[in-house]
């Protein structure tokens, strides 16, 4: 009969950490790409990130400036809805595409549309969704 092997009882620290400036600035530049895979515009762009466009344009040239939370918490989010479109679409394409189309769980808007609204909020209802569709974690 085998030995089991021991059982690890140490406690594990689970508490979520802030985002440190240095990831913020690298979802910031993920999300530019991402923005061009989703066929956004500069001002659509800065809607979600809540920028005014000068702030976004320069930004995107490589000037990025000091994030707050919100706008982290808006990149967080960014991030997951794109995590999640990945996971529930073999092509990436797909998910590309999925954001513009017409969505009856946003009553006959797009996940787009929604995102628009301007809100963090906003965000947070479109990756809800999607994490739900995909099963969670």
């Amino acid at each position: 009969m085998s030995a089991l092997l021991p059982l690890d009882t140490a406690a594990r620290d689970f508490t979520p950490q802030p985002i440190t400036d240095g990831e913020a600035a690298a979802m910031f530049r993920a999300a530019v790409n991402l923005f061009r895979l989703w066929n956004l515009t500069d001002e659509e762009a800065a809607t979600l990130l809540d920028l005014p466009v000068r702030t976004y344009r320069r930004w995107k040239a490589g000037e990025i400036g000091r994030i707050d939370r919100d706008g982290k918490a808006r990149l967080s989010n960014i991030m997951g809805i794109h995590k999640a479109l990945r996971i529930i679409f073999r092509e990436p394409q797909r998910g590309y595409a999925w954001i513009g189309a017409p969505n009856e769980a946003f009553t006959g808007r797009s996940a787009r549309e929604v995102m628009l609204g301007g809100e963090l909020t906003d965000l947070m209802r479109v990756r809800r969704y999607l994490d739900a569709e995909r099963g969670g974690w």
